[in-house]
């Protein structure tokens, strides 16, 4: 039984690092962080909690373990801060072996090594792995080597050497992104979504007005045109007629808003350029935008 992480700024080293020990051990778990004041609680086999070390000396739970200490161990802090659990067995066969694996979870993509250890013999060889039941290795080495550790390679592993079994231990994959990344990962995608839509909206809306700006000022521009004196089309201008222009029209370059006649009396005559003048097209140019 192993409780999930618990992200605090508490946590809890075993010393010596695995998860399996003989008995009569001496093991030592220490908690870590900026508190003064700790206490190691343990949840037995059983299911009953147990809620101080039976050494403790400051920070440190010392033990000299015996079958009863089986069990998942967790630090608190007397302002309540808690740190990840961890699973402590201890093998009842003294004649037995044990599984030398992490008391905690490996980071995927790092590397691991699993070996199996008698009491009085540390370095084995020969020795068959297990996986959640199932033979991995079986051959000379005595040490299982994960070069990189990938989710799959979570679960339950065993040894066995010279026909005894080792008890099996559970290892955990700790997955490289982080859960804050993990988390606020959509969050960042809804906001990204909403601000590109926004702006596309706002860009549609800024052209849809610029378009009726012009075509509104085109169109009180033609209104102007055809109500002004002089803006008739008709080819039979006035011989004695001259044309002036006011101002432009403040929506184009090109159009005026009147067109004045005024009659020529020098010599009393008529120009023969003035007879022959004739509007044939009104060129529009760019509108500025309102």
């Amino acid at each position: 039984m192993l409780f999930p992480d618990v992200h605090s700024a508490a946590s809890l080293t075993v010393s010596p690092d695995r998860v399996q020990h003989f008995t009569s051990d001496s093991v030592s778990l220490t908690c870590e962080g900026n508190f003064t004041e700790w206490r190691v609680r343990k949840f037995s086999e059983d299911g009953r909690l147990y809620s101080d070390c039976r050494r403790m000396t400051g920070s440190t739970c010392n033990i000299n373990t015996s079958e009863s200490d089986t069990g998942v161990y967790w630090c608190e802090s007397g302002s309540g801060e808690f740190s990840s659990a961890v699973n402590i067995t201890v093998q009842n066969d003294g004649n037995g072996p044990i599984l030398v694996s992490p008391v905690h979870p490996v980071t995927e993509g790092a590397s691991v090594s699993l070996s199996c250890s008698l009491r009085r013999q540390k370095i084995l060889s020969n020795v068959f792995f297990y996986h959640n039941d199932k033979l991995i290795q079986n051959d000379t080495r005595g040490e299982l080597k994960i070069s990189a550790v990938s989710k799959s390679d979570e679960g339950f592993y065993k040894c066995q050497y010279s026909g005894r079994e080792s008890a099996q231990s559970w290892m955990s994959v700790k997955v490289t992104v982080s859960g804050a990344d993990s988390s606020s990962s959509p969050v960042w995608l809804m906001v990204g979504l909403v601000c590109g839509v926004s702006l596309i909206i706002i860009l549609l809306l800024l052209l849809y007005r610029c378009r009726q700006s012009k075509y509104s000022c085109f169109t009180r521009s033609i209104q102007s045109e055809s109500h002004s004196p002089g803006s008739s089309t008709n080819h039979g201008v006035n011989q004695d007629e001259t044309h002036v222009y006011d101002s432009p029209h403040p929506c184009t370059n090109h159009i005026y808003e009147s067109v004045t006649q005024v009659e020529d009396n020098r010599n009393g005559k008529s120009s023969p350029a003035a007879d022959a003048a004739v509007y044939s097209e009104v060129t529009l140019g760019s509108f500025p935008a309102q």
